[in-house]
């Protein structure tokens, strides 16, 4: 049978798509559990690795790829972002199983990054958009998921691989490599979103012929309206200081517990599974069963107040040993699995009209990852000034941040589709008019 015969539908189609999370998140654990390995390997500075750090799927690189994809993702197609995105990340991850020298790393991450940073807002936007809206949460939940398993058995590799030194973190990108492959190939049977081709059936003839409408449309619609300003702003709020917080602790995590005294590397890894398998059970049991069923509001401000309990054992007991980082890594976990990063792929893709929807996930997912990328350039060397403690009050307040902007502004999307949700919020259907090439143009 060829490829093109196959059709990828309902819950295949969103597993085929959450699989970009599991490689993409792998990507950022391959990075995180290998620095210190490459930092032995090329003699570089704390400076260099958090360069390494910055630029990579974790942050700039990320960034890059997402202000790319998401409008690129609105004007093309949901699909056409996924027939060349994975073929970029192969070509990352590959780079870095091999490389030599520090440029050849620094290059491979970039890379790696730019695809990651694409993929995202486009696997969100098509997961919301081809979902039943009576279960919209469980299918968007099924990326978190994904994005909780890649790093799960990322560190159960790293642990396991350890001994092997450099040698285990080239296998670990290597198998990174052919998971993205598998994927590529059955993403070829997936279908395109159903709202989006309708739409742009629908669009005037006037307006579709007018090249780069789609994407320019996306943006120029986008900060053009109140209802999409205030918007990103509630999103980009929960995300920008959540994942400021998450971005350090997913990459340098390993450097925290070594602070904190933990300094086995094994012993580091197999924490961070425990976390990430916390992470796991609270997205299965917790956010796919509940979200579409209970408070939106009050479920999320729950688990941001795990996340702050978490680092607050952290920061009080320091030399608490083992036991306080068990319990940290339990809080932590569960927190990340119903929290911010879940919530905010469900809202990203309820609060947006269809023609802005990727493009609004570009945007806040590219100013959230430069955020980040800002800090990973000096998060190494702060650890090493100020301490955990003095690091760790930074991230409870930065948490603090996203529990109260998502608990005062969590939107009341539960159950509705998105075109009612779409009504509620514009007023009316947002459909393109010739006069938006008269603007464009």
């Amino acid at each position: 049978m060829k490829v093109g015969a196959r059709s990828t539908t309902g819950w295949r189609a969103t597993i085929a798509v959450a699989m970009s999370n599991y490689i993409e998140a792998g990507s950022i654990i391959a990075i995180a559990t290998s620095l210190a390995f490459w930092q032995a390997e090329f003699g570089i500075s704390n400076f260099a690795v958090g360069l390494l750090a910055a630029l990579s799927a974790n942050a700039f690189g990320a960034a890059i790829g997402a202000i790319l994809g998401g409008p690129l993702c609105d004007r093309f197609g949901r699909k056409a972002i996924y027939t060349y995105d994975l073929i970029v990340y192969m070509a990352g991850v590959l780079l870095a199983a091999f490389a030599v020298n520090f440029t050849m790393l620094l290059a491979a991450f970039l890379i790696t990054g730019i695809a990651v940073g694409a993929g995202v807002p486009a696997s969100w936007t098509y997961i919301a958009e081809q979902a039943p809206s009576e279960g919209r949460a469980k299918h968007v939940g099924t990326a978190q998921l994904a994005w909780s398993v890649g790093p799960m058995i990322g560190f159960a590799l790293a642990a396991v691989l350890a001994p092997m030194g450099l040698m285990g973190s080239r296998l670990t990108f290597l198998h990174l490599f052919v998971v993205a492959a598998v994927v590529w190939w059955v993403r070829q049977g997936l279908q395109e979103s159903q709202i989006w081709t309708d739409e742009a059936k629908s669009e005037p003839a006037t307006v579709a012929s007018t090249v780069g409408l789609r994407g320019l449309r996306g943006l120029r619609g986008l900060f053009s309206r109140k209802v999409n300003i205030t918007a990103l702003l509630f999103l980009g709020g929960i995300y920008l200081f959540w994942n400021t917080v998450a971005g350090q602790a997913g990459i340098f995590m390993p450097r925290v517990y070594d602070t904190a005294g933990l300094h086995s590397p094994v012993a580091q890894n197999l924490l961070q599974v425990l976390v990430w398998g916390c992470t796991v059970a609270a997205t299965y049991f917790g956010f796919m069963r509940y979200a579409d069923r209970v408070s939106q509001r009050w479920f999320y401000a729950g688990g941001a107040a795990l996340g702050i309990a978490g680092w607050a054992v952290l920061v009080a007991f320091t030399d608490g040993g083992v036991p306080t980082m068990l319990i940290f890594a339990v809080l932590w976990g569960v927190s990340s699995g119903i929290g911010a990063q879940a919530f905010y792929s469900l809202w990203a893709s309820e609060m947006f009209a269809t023609p802005y929807r990727a493009s609004a996930q570009g945007v806040m997912f590219c100013v959230v990852r430069t955020f980040t990328g800002l800090l990973s350039y000096f998060f190494p060397t702060l650890l090493v000034a100020i301490g955990l403690t003095g690091v760790g009050l930074l991230l409870i307040g930065l948490l603090t941040v996203a529990l109260i902007i998502g608990a005062v502004w969590a939107p009341a999307t539960r159950g509705k589709t998105l075109r009612q949700i779409e009504i509620e919020r514009y007023g009316r259907p947002v459909e393109p008019t010739p006069q938006d090439s008269k603007v464009i143009a």
